[in-house]
């Protein structure tokens, strides 16, 4: 029997400076998102918290670097920007980033949706 309950996560809408929060450096959750979709990837600290592989990721709009397979800091829009609309990626970067939505469906708790930070 665990100890305690784990959070309870309600889907939320998030926008890129409400997300960008959600880093994981204060060991706090770990949320990014990829094409609109948040996902908690705190279960995943090793590779999404701030020394991970995938850190940079932590916070923010994963999409193009998912879909490029890139961790370079430049994947990254940032977060007082308009949202990446993602129409220069080629038919197999777009493949890419499908599979790691599926990938993290099927692993992370899906926590919200990302959406321009003038939509709210």
């Amino acid at each position: 029997m665990p100890r305690a309950h784990p959070p309870t996560v309600l889907f939320k809408t998030f926008t890129p400076k409400t997300l960008e929060p959600f880093h994981g450096k204060d060991g706090g959750r770990i949320l990014l998102a990829i094409n609109g979709i948040v996902f908690d990837v705190t279960a995943g600290r090793n590779f999404y918290g701030p020394d991970g592989m995938y850190g940079n990721f932590a916070g923010r709009d994963a999409s193009r670097g998912m879909a490029k397979q890139s961790f370079d800091l430049e994947m990254l829009t940032p977060v007082d920007e308009p949202l990446d609309k993602l129409e220069d990626l080629k038919p197999d970067e777009i493949d890419n980033m499908k599979g790691w939505i599926d990938h993290f469906s099927n692993k992370y708790i899906v926590c919200g949706k990302l959406v321009n930070n003038d939509a709210l």
